[in-house]
């Protein structure tokens, strides 16, 4: 009775790795496709064998040089930091305040601020536009800014406060009761113990961000602005396409996401499922 109850786990595991392991292999086909393609020749995309017979790198030198990619991929690094670092200043704070602090108005602003997020995007170009155009912000990294971080903070604040409602509230009257004021109890106790919040909203955050198109292709029109989605779409052509330089750009592009999650996959993972074990 013992050993079959032993082998329980071990027949659970086998069954989900046997059902998971498709859908990764699925999952992972585009980007295996997407290197594999980057490391070929042009004239055998379509008709020479899934791995390629011959490798080469040229595509990653035509990519590097064709686009400027240093200067655009510079402007994703500047772009993407400094949306990520405003949104997060302005998730935590309001996410704090409308989770543990009692004001005024507190519930209607927040159902205010959650009604944002019902309004698509691309709905709101044209109105956007025309209101940088009047703050005289159009064609400037800083309107763009602004855009990204307005745009993101309402569902940014709307998963920190999910986060810090599981913080028990006697450990905030604990500190308050030892003097400390809400300021230095939002810096020294709460912010440490959300930090799989924060590293959740990082990585949503520095993935949408990173590979947003539509607005910063609208927005900028000084080509040397632009960060490095828009700019990778100018290698399709109208009627051909350089699918190794384009794939090779992809690939490069890849690798600062691959960076960020590894980096916090054990965070966002905790972060994920905080909510699921109840005190």
């Amino acid at each position: 009775m013992s050993v079959t109850n032993a082998q329980k786990p071990w027949v659970g595991k086998s069954f989900a790795t046997f059902v998971l392991l498709p859908f990764c292999l699925l999952m992972a086909f585009p980007f295996v496709w997407m290197l594999l393609t980057s490391l070929r020749d042009q004239n055998t995309i379509f008709n020479g064998p899934i791995i390629p017979r011959h490798f080469t790198g040229s595509a990653y030198k035509e990519a590097w040089t064709s686009i400027e990619f240093p200067l655009h991929f510079w402007n994703s690094v500047w772009i993407t930091s400094v949306t990520v670092i405003g949104v997060l200043v302005f998730a935590t704070l309001s996410g704090y305040a409308f989770a543990k602090l009692d004001f005024p108005f507190r519930n209607t602003l927040f159902v205010l601020l959650l009604t944002t997020l019902m309004m698509p995007s691309t709905a709101l170009i044209i109105p956007l536009y025309l209101e940088l155009k009047s703050l005289g912000l159009l064609d400037s990294q800083a309107g763009l800014l602004i855009l990204y971080i307005s745009g993101s903070a309402p569902f940014a604040m709307f998963l920190m406060r999910a986060f810090f409602q599981t913080l028990p509230d006697e450990l905030i009257e604990a500190a308050r009761v030892d003097g400390g004021s809400e300021l230095t109890i939002f810096r020294r106790v709460i912010l440490p113990l959300t930090r799989p919040g924060i590293a959740t909203v990082v990585i949503f955050q520095f993935l949408s961000t990173w590979n947003e198109f539509l607005i910063a292709n609208t927005v900028l029109r000084n080509t040397d602005s632009l960060p490095l989605q828009p700019v990778l779409f100018t290698l399709m052509g109208q009627y051909s396409t350089n699918w190794p330089a384009l794939t090779a750009g992809l690939t490069l592009s890849v690798v600062p996401v691959i960076v960020v999650y590894v980096r916090m996959q054990r965070q966002f993972v905790a972060g994920m499922m905080l909510g699921a074990v109840k005190n």
